[in-house]
């Protein structure tokens, strides 16, 4: 019988210091060592899934080592979209073509469009895409966002802020009363 509170426990001691696959790694030599019903024991315990388990035991059994540094094997994960989706940086670029400066043939080229504009026109052409995703895409193509600015172009003149009391306001004495 396993003892699931000293499980959850040591658990616990544990559980800020690995990652998911040290987690589940864990959690099924536990459940090894408990023996019968040692699967739900750990399950309740930490709140780890019985498949989770499993997978790790299978893990263990087959003597797997990733490399250092890595939590899951080579391919693991979600694709990016850029491999779900081919014509997208196609027409990002022709989004960004029109209204993009500096030297094409530079490393530095930048764009004033919002990110958030370009992914709503990558959505009307059809493209499942946020603007966070758009702005890595852009980071990657070597474009910078730019805001637009304002260029000031010689001095202004100095008395074009200057207010004179003769030539904007009427002055009269404080003692007159206003004539209505």
């Amino acid at each position: 019988m396993a003892d699931e509170d000293a499980i959850g426990e040591r658990f616990r001691a544990l559980a800020g210091e690995l990652d998911e696959r040290r987690r589940r790694l864990w959690a099924a030599a536990e459940a090894r060592s408990c023996g019968r019903g040692g699967f739900a024991a750990v399950a309740r315990a930490t709140g780890i899934s019985e498949a989770t388990i499993r997978k790790g035991l299978g893990e263990l059994e087959r003597g797997e080592r990733l490399a250092p540094g890595r939590v899951r094997r080579p391919g693991g994960g979600r694709k990016r979209l850029v491999e779900k989706d081919p014509t997208l940086l196609a027409d990002l670029e022709r989004l960004v073509d029109g209204d993009s400066r500096g030297d094409p043939q530079g490393p530095l080229r930048w764009t004033a469009k919002s990110v958030r504009k370009l992914a709503e026109g990558l959505r009307e052409q059809g493209h499942q895409v946020s603007f966070r995703t758009v702005a890595r895409l852009l980071r990657e193509l070597g474009y910078r966002l730019q805001a637009n600015a304002k260029v000031r172009e010689g001095r202004q003149h100095p008395d074009r802020d200057a207010q004179s009391p003769t030539s904007t306001r009427r002055s009269r004495p404080p003692w007159t009363p206003a004539s209505r």
